[in-house]
C-alpha cells in the first residue's frame, strides 16, 4: 500500500503515519514542517494546504492508493475542498477523520449514522456557520464547518470512494488539547479533587492509536462508508476514568462530587475548564456498533490513562497549541466551588 497522509506531524496524524509503516506500507505526508518531527521511513513534502500551488505539487508526488486526511481541525470547508479536487485523479480514496460533531443532534440526543448533520456547504469559507452576537445555545461554528468539509470530499470523490470515520473525544499520547494530561496532573497533585457530576456518569473517549487503525484498516478497502468511533456506550464512567488517573499518578488525591447543577450555577465552561464534562444528555450517547462490526476495536481506557502518563513521565511534549490554554480550572476556584457544594450539604 502506498498512502498520503495530510497532516502527519502530530497527534492522530503521528499515530497514523507510525501504523502504516508498522505494516511495511509506503508513506508520504504533506504538512508545513512547522510542528512535530517526521517519522524515519517517511517522505515529506512540505507545504500548505491552503496553496492552490502547493497541492498541484504534491499531486505530482502520486500516485496513492488512498490519502488519511488527520489535518482539517482549523480549516474551513472551501481549502479541504480545494484539497480533493487537486488529488481526486492521483488517488484511489479518500479517508477523511471528522467529528460527531457533524451531528444536528449532538450534544444533546443520542446519535447513530444516517442522522441528521448540520448545514454546512462544501465550498463555505471560514466564517460560515458562526453563532450570532449574544447567541446563548450550543456553538455549533465547529460542526457546521465539519459538516461542510465532509460534503467537500463526497462531492468530490463520491460516496463510493469516500471514508468519513466520526471520533468523539481522542485521548492518549501526544495529546495536543490536554484533557486527559491535565487530569493526570491534577491528579498527581492531590488533595481534595473537584469531580464533575456523578461517578455513574457514562464517558466515551477513544484512544488516538485505535482511531489511527482504523483509518488505516479502512483505506486498505475498496468503495466507501461512514462510522462512529467511539468507546462503547456505558463501557466507562467519570468515575472509573478519574480513579484511573489517581491509580498511575499515585493515587493520594480524594475525589469530591460536585452536581451538575452547581458547577452551572457558578458558570464552569463545560468541556473545557472541567474537562470531559459536558451535561448534553446525548454527548456520551454515540452508537458505534457498524464500526465494531466492521473491524474497529477500542482499548481499555486504563490502558490510555496509563501510556499517556508514561509519555508524560518520560518527558514528552506536546505540539503548542492555543486550545491547550482554555483547558483546566484555576485552583482557587476550584476550591470555592468544592466550599459551596460541602455547605449545601
Amino acid at each position: 500500500m502506498k498512502i498520503l497522509v495530510l497532516g502527519g506531524g502530530w497527534f492522530l496524524g503521528r499515530a497514523v503515519v507510525e501504523e502504516a509503516l508498522g505494516r511495511g506500507w509506503s508513506v508520504t505526508t504533506f504538512n508545513r514542517g512547522r510542528s512535530g518531527v517526521p517519522l524515519p521511513g517517511v517522505q515529506q513534502v512540505l507545504g500548505d494546504r491552503t496553496s492552490v500551488e502547493d497541492l498541484d505539487r504534491l499531486a505530482t508526488h502520486g500516485p496513492w492508493d488512498a490519502v488519511i486526511d488527520t489535518s482539517t481541525a482549523s480549516q474551513p470547508p472551501k481549502v479541504v475542498l480545494a484539497g480533493a479536487r487537486a488529488l481526486e485523479g492521483a488517488t484511489e480514496r479518500y479517508v477523511y477523520v471528522s467529528t460527531v460533531s457533524v451531528y444536528a443532534g449532538w450534544p444533546d440526543q443520542p446519535l447513530k449514522v444516517g442522522d441528521p448533520l448540520l448545514d454546512g456547504p462544501a465550498d463555505a469559507d471560514r466564517e460560515y456557520g458562526q453563532n450570532p452576537e449574544g447567541w446563548r445555545g450550543p456553538n455549533l461554528h465547529y460542526g457546521r464547518q465539519k459538516a461542510g468539509t465532509e460534503r467537500a470530499v463526497v462531492e468530490t470523490f463520491g460516496a463510493e470512494r469516500s471514508w468519513l470515520i466520526r471520533p468523539g473525544v481522542i485521548l492518549g499520547p501526544w495529546e495536543y488539547v490536554g484533557r486527559l494530561p491535565w487530569w493526570l496532573r491534577r491528579a498527581e497533585r492531590g488533595g481534595r479533587i473537584l469531580a464533575p457530576g456523578t461517578a455513574s456518569k457514562g464517558i466515551q473517549p477513544v484512544d488516538v492509536r485505535d482511531v489511527a487503525r482504523f483509518a488505516v484498516d479502512v483505506a486498505e478497502r475498496p468503495g466507501g462508508g461512514v462510522y462512529n468511533a467511539t468507546a462503547p456506550i456505558g463501557r466507562d464512567t467519570m468515575g472509573s476514568f478519574l480513579n484511573a488517573c489517581l491509580a498511575v499518578a499515585g493515587g493520594q488525591g480524594e475525589l469530591q462530587w460536585v452536581p451538575d447543577e452547581v458547577l452551572l450555577e457558578h458558570g464552569v465552561r463545560q468541556w473545557t475548564e472541567v474537562p470531559l464534562w459536558r451535561t448534553g444528555a446525548g454527548v456520551w450517547l454515540i452508537d458505534s456498533e457498524p464500526a465494531y462490526a466492521a473491524g474497529f476495536t477500542c482499548r481499555p481506557l486504563e490502558e490510555t490513562v496509563r501510556d499517556t502518563w508514561e509519555w508524560l513521565r518520560a518527558g514528552h511534549l506536546p505540539v503548542p497549541h492555543p486550545r491547550a490554554a482554555t483547558i483546566g480550572i484555576d485552583s482557587d476556584r476550584e476550591k470555592a466551588i468544592l466550599a459551596a457544594a460541602h455547605s449545601l450539604r
